[in-house]
């Protein structure tokens, strides 16, 4: 399905859920299994050699140095509201994980509890819900070219995975979380009730970059001008479990 001049929309209704997380040491060509509740993402640190960043669903992130050899925790200053210590060495739950490009990589995660950035490789996160109608949500996209351009879709919360007020909003940061922006044009303002999963949201690469999401009622909608305005993309879909973008060249 062609969305812009160049660019496809692929859209993935089956549900696919890891087991394992396997990692290849490049020394020693063996192969390693990590096991874990729910893979929530796995990103390789491009300035910082032999780093690796995983986040998993109801335990947190993890962060290796050394291709995989020795792993520690990434969790200080994220929130974990539903354990009797908020802010626990362990047990939060990442929902999406993301690296940015650029010169200095800054990771951002949309967590069970609020949306957090961190500019020191995973060793301390900030919090950056404030502006959001809801901290809680599952989806995160980051600019293929503005590293502190970032994307989240609110989600009132675990009991209601709907958008707050019924109505379908994404809101973009162009600071790093710093300020949101709403971005509601073309898109429904009453009674919606649907969710967007974890892997439901995606970019292109092109100029401007196009921004697309799926919802679990079956809708795909999209944006070419970064969000600014967005159309109905399809409809009368399966569930949409996750969204991704090719160019075709």
């Amino acid at each position: 399905m062609a969305e812009k001049q160049g660019a496809r929309l692929f859209a993935d209704s089956r549900r696919r859920e890891l087991s394992r997380l396997a990692l290849r040491r490049r020394r020693t060509r063996r192969w390693l299994g990590l096991r874990q509740r729910r893979l929530g993402s796995q990103h390789l640190h491009q300035g910082l050699i032999g780093a690796l960043f995983v986040g998993i669903s109801a335990v947190g992130v993890f962060r290796t140095e050394d291709d995989g050899a020795t792993w520690h925790l990434a969790n200080k200053g994220t929130r974990a509201e539903f354990l009797p210590d908020k802010y626990p060495e362990f047990g939060q739950c990442v929902h999406k994980l993301l690296l940015s490009g650029g010169e200095s990589p800054v990771l951002f995660q949309q967590n069970h509890c609020g949306v957090y950035r961190s500019s020191d490789a995973g060793k301390s996160w900030r919090e950056i819900s404030a502006g959001l109608p809801s901290d809680f949500g599952f989806p995160l996209a980051i600019h293929p070219r503005q590293p502190g351009t970032i994307y989240v879709l609110p989600l009132k919360g675990a009991e209601f995975r709907c958008p707050p007020e019924g109505k379908l909003r994404v809101f973009r940061s162009r600071d790093a979380g710093d300020t949101w922006q709403p971005l509601a044009a073309g898109l429904p303002q009453e009674n919606v009730y649907a969710g967007i999963y974890r892997e439901g949201m995606a970019m292109d690469a092109l100029d401007p970059a196009g921004i697309y999401f799926g919802t679990n009622t079956g809708k795909i909608f999209s944006s070419a001008d970064e969000g600014d305005t967005w159309r109905l993309f399809a409809d009368n879909l399966p569930p949409v479990y996750s969204v991704a973008t090719g160019i075709i060249v």
